[in-house]
């Protein structure tokens, strides 16, 4: 917070909210310091990317036409998004219960954070905003295939909570959605959202040689431990969105009767079995 942005770091955390946790985004409330605070996040983040994101996000930002003209309008956006994937965007104040946020994706609304970040925090933010969630998330729901895999992990996270294994699920998540990467022809490329949104760990994911990069297992990925407040130290490599869906359309049930009570990995550690594309120096993290 600044002298010239004297506003609370999430001004919408005492909006009124629906039952199911949305809340009006009052676009024409956003001043003009934060209409540039976007504009000046999305001009770094278009460059870092181009080259680096996968083709699916990149096009997706053009057919949505996402630029550096101010915060989006949530409505506007869905609008565009509908028409591609059946898919909808609803402003949230932050982060919602489990069971509320499976519901949406479920039900193809993704819930995004309506506050921007402050001027402090623009490197660096440990909770989604609309920045992190626009960006980096929803360009990834215009792709059909990606669209369909959210709607099923929606649906499988209602069933994990009545198993008692979200935590599994959650780490699938985290390594696909969220810090994924995919094997395209010019090689590897981000689809994650914790990368896509984050110009550091864009150019760390794709170029350090400290994490280990590693073939995709939904057992594997299910029983790995991640770090939520540094770089990743170990991505995991789709061949394509089609087998994401493929994989995460079967019947979870027994892959949690076969994780259940097994040791949990490290994010750090490369196990028997794993495809190996790069086994890392892991120089960066022992340095930090």
């Amino acid at each position: 917070m600044t002298a010239s942005d004297p506003r609370p770091k999430n001004r919408y955390a005492t909006a009124p909210r629906a039952a199911d946790y949305t809340i009006d985004q009052a676009w024409q409330t956003y001043s003009r310091e934060e209409h540039d605070r976007w504009d000046r996040l999305f001009h770094r983040q278009k460059a870092v990317t181009r080259g680096r994101a996968c083709t699916a996000a990149l096009e997706a930002m053009d057919k949505l036409e996402l630029s550096a003209s101010g915060i989006p309008h949530m409505g506007e956006l869905s609008d565009k998004l509908q028409k591609l994937t059946g898919w909808q965007v609803v402003p949230v104040a932050e982060l919602v219960p489990d069971d509320v946020f499976f519901n949406h994706l479920a039900n193809r609304r993704f819930p995004a954070g309506a506050f921007i970040r402050p001027e402090a925090e623009f490197d660096y933010l440990q909770e989604p905003d609309v920045f992190h969630d626009i960006f980096g998330h929803v360009p990834m729901l215009a792709n059909p295939v990606f669209a369909d895999f959210m709607e099923a992990y929606g649906k499988g996270g209602q069933r994990a909570m009545r198993l008692g294994q979200l935590h599994n699920l959650a780490r699938l998540y985290w390594y696909t959605v969220e810090f994924g990467l995919i094997r395209e022809a010019e090689g590897l490329r981000i689809y994650g959202a914790g990368i896509l949104s984050s110009p550091q760990e864009t150019v760390f994911a794709l170029e350090d040689d400290s994490p280990n990069r590693i073939g995709f297992d939904v057992q594997r990925l299910m029983r790995t431990n991640y770090i939520i407040d540094d770089f990743q130290q170990t991505y995991f490599v789709i061949d394509s969105f089609e087998a994401l869906l493929d994989a995460c359309y079967q019947d979870f049930g027994s892959v949690y009767h076969d994780v259940k009570g097994k040791t949990d990995f490290e994010p750090f550690q490369v196990v028997s079995g794993d495809e190996v594309l790069h086994r890392g120096t892991h120089a960066y993290f022992e340095d930090a």
